[in-house]
């Protein structure tokens, strides 16, 4: 009896964990189910005919002096590509993958199934027995084990701190790794552990882990390195025998046996590299260079193809933010003051020819902006008493940032600026704003390129019209990522990206725990347990209803601080591309994926193998 008992007990116990109850399942979701079944083909977003083949040649302005992409030394300098979302994770895979036609789904990659409970208290993945890495041996879960150790010793966040909120991990039989939460955990947690990348224990240095390098490293996936010149370019060649290229989430991607990354001193000398089919792509991010400048011959002849294309996600947020570790910015009133200050209307129209909307919310353009959207009960009560603190227009949803008479001097825009800046307690004395002390209002905006320092001269001029002496200071990259990195400035232009599933990257952005912590996004240096909260809101919901009325929360609670100067925004992507380069006909919900697409030439010819095909010719002119 007393075995029986203790047998019904433990029974209890494991379903009452969620572990005797689990089945494997092939994708997971943030909220709901995802939306493709098991046994589906390809994502819809891919051509899964695609031949894999040919070359391309990608341009980014910088430089670089790393290959290791889990370390803060080094962190905004590692060689693109190597932990990418722009061009791909070229060389490690994550155990699971993402779909960019899902706010918040995940299907399987290194993770052939994965197991978890309702409550979310663990998570299990279980190994694809196909899996290799780059040298023919096996991902184990090992592997996965040693990642997490060695990323949470000396690794740079958000790696270093994934094991914080895990109890217990441990290999589950051969194939197997059960991630057990503790109660720090949340409910995306487990979702950001299956995007985590893992490297081989076997292939890896422990003791120089946390020092850069250019050491060519083994991963697991699509491509390896083949080539490196530092500072200038680095090539990757596909790997022939990568194991998951017939994977229903790999199909019709990584489609070029080359992809080299070229890197340039100046944005202009990028540009004029693409006009002479040196680059075969560029993004495109200046409304004045699309509308004005892609009339040379290539576009002319139809040898360089515009598209626009329209994704269907949140503006996220570009500004000027504050520091608000410097006392000076640590008031709400002279923050929103100063927002007003700055003559949006003037900008748009002088020096971008209207082409940007003004934002107004940072996830504007969806559902979860306050923009037209009453605080009702359930978000009210996620609000408790911080709704206080909320700026009526905002709780209602009907602010809406002033608009100017486009003069740069608009008188009542300027007098509603200098009433706030009186509450927080500067006025202007002999044509100086000045506190109760006597000292003018002065502070440096720091800035990385000749667009940004344009706009912050603009900005300097608006500030001095109320007796505010601004300093606008432009510096190389290594020391914009330096003192970025460090918080090293009075303000800085930074952008927010937004997405229909934020999470994790709020805590990053925003929280107290990440105010101090070098290289985090705590840009503003917000540490305030409310903020806190409205994060922890996010983390925690459970419905779509329930997550819906945290963002929102969350976004009312942003705007009415002012920790940044809302800039603006455009609703469509651009991007030049030669013709020799193809693309899906279908955009998924997050926009065009570069991993999609492909070198046109290959697909009627027979592919090179990826040792044998040519590298491309390394750009001669434009370089500097």
């Amino acid at each position: 009896m007393r075995a029986l008992f203790l047998g019904l007990a433990l029974f209890t116990s494991l379903t009452a964990a969620g572990l005797a109850s689990a089945e494997p399942v092939h994708g997971i979701a943030m909220h709901g189910a995802p939306a493709l079944p098991a046994g589906f083909k390809n994502f819809p977003y891919v051509d899964p005919q695609v031949k894999k083949g040919g070359h391309i040649s990608y341009g980014v302005v910088g430089s670089f002096d790393n290959l290791n992409p889990f370390i803060l030394k080094s962190m905004r300098t590692t060689a693109r590509g190597m932990l990418d979302p722009e061009y791909g994770n070229l060389v490690y895979d994550s155990l699971m993958t993402r779909s960019r036609d899902e706010a918040f789904s995940l299907y399987g990659l290194l993770a052939e199934t994965v197991e978890w409970d309702e409550d979310r208290t663990f998570i299990q993945f279980n190994i694809n027995p196909k899996a290799r890495w780059s040298d023919g041996r096996p991902v184990t879960p090992e592997d996965v084990i040693f990642t997490f150790e060695i990323f949470r010793d000396k690794g740079r966040v958000p790696f270093a701190s994934r094991l914080d909120k895990v109890a217990k991990m441990e290999k589950v039989g051969d194939r197997s790794v059960r991630f057990t939460f503790n109660e720090k955990s949340d409910r995306e947690f487990p979702l950001l552990i299956a995007m985590t990348p893992i490297m081989p224990k076997h292939a890896t240095p422990v003791e120089t882990f946390d020092q850069t390098t250019l050491t060519f490293p083994i991963g697991s996936g699509p491509y390896k390195v083949a080539s490196v010149t530092p500072g200038e370019r680095i090539v990757y060649e596909r790997d022939p025998n990568y194991w998951a290229k017939d994977l229903p989430s790999k199909i019709g991607q990584d489609n070029y046996d080359r992809i080299s990354v070229e890197y340039f001193l100046q944005d202009n000398s990028l540009f004029e590299a693409f006009k002479k089919g040196e680059i075969d792509i560029y993004p495109e991010g200046s409304p004045n260079r699309w509308a004005r400048s892609y009339d040379f011959p290539a576009v002319r002849s139809g040898e360089v193809i515009k598209d626009t294309f329209s994704p269907k996600t949140p503006s996220g947020m570009l500004g000027f933010v504050f520091n608000t570790r410097r006392a000076m910015f640590d008031n709400p009133k002279l923050r929103q003051g100063l927002a007003l200050v700055f003559d949006f209307e003037w900008v748009n129209k002088n020096l971008y020819d209207g082409a940007y909307t003004r934002t107004q919310s940072y996830w504007q353009n969806s559902g979860l902006s306050y923009l037209g959207q009453p605080a009702d009960d359930r978000e009210l009560n996620l609000l408790g008493d911080i709704r206080n603190r909320i700026l009526p227009g905002v709780l209602d949803g009907t602010y809406r940032l002033p608009v100017t008479d486009a003069s740069g001097r608009d008188r009542n825009v300027l007098r509603e600026a200098v009433t706030l800046l009186r509450e927080a307690g500067y006025t202007i004395r002999d044509g100086q704003m000045k506190n109760a002390d006597g000292q003018q209002l002065a502070f440096e905006i720091m800035t990385q390129n000749e667009g940004q320092e344009k706009m912050a001269l603009a900005y300097q001029r608006f500030l001095a019209a109320v007796g505010i002496r601004a300093g606008v200071r432009t510096v190389d990259d290594s020391q914009y990522q330096q003192r970025s990195q460090s918080f090293d400035y009075d303000i800085i232009i930074k952008s927010f990206p937004s997405s229909l599933s934020p999470g994790i990257e709020q805590v990053g952005r925003w929280t107290s725990q990440s105010r101090n912590r070098e290289g985090s996004d705590n840009f503003a240096g917000v540490a305030d347990k409310d903020v806190d909260t409205l994060v922890n809101n996010i983390l925690q919901a459970r419905s779509q209803e329930d997550f819906t009325a945290a963002v929102r929360a969350h976004d009312r609670m942003l705007v009415s601080n002012f920790y940044a100067v809302p800039l603006y925004h455009v609703a469509s992507q651009w991007v030049g591309r030669h013709k020799r380069i193809g693309r899906p006909n279908t955009v998924p919900l997050y926009g065009y994926g570069l991993p999609t697409w492909w070198d046109v030439d290959a697909q009627t010819v027979t592919a090179s193998p990826a040792s044998q095909t040519p590298a491309g010719q390394p750009p001669q002119q434009g370089k500097e």
